[in-house]
């Protein structure tokens, strides 16, 4: 991170599932995800993919990402976080077991220097 001058706290707002963009409401599964930046992370420029793990399992989705590949580079190792604001992660009612509805196709980015 530090390579990237990136700093915990540092944030940006992502779409949740690259495949659903734009959308009133989406589902996403347990499981892998591939994200897209919306706006710029300093280095990291809009378009970047931010390939990490989702989780449904509680009220609200988790989302950790461990590695961003921009438009025109290598895939660069990072320890980012999506984060609930605005309800962007609480789940919607109808949501299933391992499945989760999600009101907003975009959410908050942040970066932190470790999982908990």
């Amino acid at each position: 991170m530090r390579y990237l001058r990136l700093r915990p706290g540092d944030g940006s707002f992502a779409v949740v599932d690259a495949n659903q963009n734009s959308q009133d409401s989406i589902s996403v599964n347990d499981g892998p995800v591939e994200s897209i930046l919306s706006d710029e992370l300093d280095p990291l420029p809009p378009g970047t993919r931010l390939y990490g793990q989702i989780w449904t399992g509680g009220p609200n989705v988790v989302i950790r990402y461990y590695e961003a590949r921009p438009p025109d580079g290598d895939p660069i190792p990072i320890c980012a976080v999506a984060r609930l604001g605005r309800g962007q992660l609480k789940k919607m009612p109808g949501s299933s077991p391992g499945n989760a509805i999600l009101e907003f196709y975009q959410t908050g980015v942040y970066i932190v220097d470790g999982f908990r």
